[in-house]
């Protein structure tokens, strides 16, 4: 397999009889995944909940708190990860939701793990065949590592990195718009770079040239200590990611926005 975050459909094609394949596909407020995996998915994808698997119920920590450790471990298995087997991940949101189940694998110890670039659209526009139903899956063994392997800033923490980066759209980052949360703007001091920065016309990341360029615009580089949230810690992981295409280290503010407006007292920005 390639080297790196990521992998082509024709690559993932080429071995698929040696990884694990999941299926994320999640539409933020909209029903889950699983009617479109019935219809139609990678051969032998398991299906993941991002709201069942991938996140604790909302509460004080945010929208999508990181799951407990159990209750990922159970569903992990469940859908056959192994930790002696490459795991690929993919969704029909431009890796959005795909990036939130390889941050949390990683974090949690698995070595192995890349994101479908371009996902279930890419899969299908380069020709490659569709399974429908529900696939056979051989439980696996994946155990939660007790050494985390990703890193986490807390709210207490968060306005000390160097570089903070906020992964929502740029309005929603501005505070002219907040069609999610109750509360408009952004943590102050924080940068924005939208996840539609990281993609190319087709749905795809950018080199990891383009990458560096990106991030760099906004001080995100090797020098500086950088952290990133979003509206809930889920497209956040999709600029975690397009940084690790570009070589960049960076830490996921689990809680972000929805889990920093939960306390009153803590400021809040509006504007560039």
């Amino acid at each position: 397999m390639t080297d790196g975050p990521l992998i082509t459909p024709d690559e993932l094609a080429a071995t698929l009889g040696s990884v694990t394949v999941l299926d994320v596909r999640y539409l933020m407020g909209g029903p889950p995944g699983r009617d479109l995996h019935a219809a139609g998915h990678v051969p032998g994808a398991a299906y993941v909940d991002l709201d069942a698997d991938l996140a604790d119920p909302p509460g004080p920590g945010g929208r999508h708190p990181l799951p407990d450790e159990a209750r990922f471990e159970a569903a992990m298995r469940r859908a056959g990860v192994r930790a002696d087997r490459p795991v690929v991940v993919y969704d029909d949101w431009q890796g959005r939701a795909a990036a939130r189940a390889w941050w949390l694998l990683r974090h949690h110890g698995h070595r192995d793990v890349r994101v479908l670039d371009g996902g279930w659209t890419a899969w299908r526009e380069d020709g490659h065949p569709v399974e429908t139903g529900a696939p056979d899956v051989v439980p696996g063994d994946f155990a939660v590592s007790a050494a985390t392997h990703a890193p986490l800033v807390e709210a207490d923490d968060v306005l000390a990195v160097d570089v903070l980066v906020d992964a929502r759209a740029a309005e929603r980052f501005r505070g002219e718009t907040e069609p999610v949360d109750p509360v408009a703007g952004h943590i102050p001091g924080a940068v924005n770079v939208p996840t539609t920065e990281n993609l190319d016309e087709r749905g795809r990341f950018r080199s990891p040239e383009r990458l560096r360029q990106a991030y760099a615009r906004v001080g995100a580089d090797t020098t500086s200590s950088v952290a990133v949230y979003c509206g809930s810690g889920v497209t956040a992981t999709h600029d975690l990611l397009a940084m690790e295409v570009a070589g960049i280290g960076a830490a996921l503010y689990p809680g972000s926005w929805s889990g920093w407006i939960a306390d009153p007292t803590r400021p809040v920005a509006t504007g560039e």
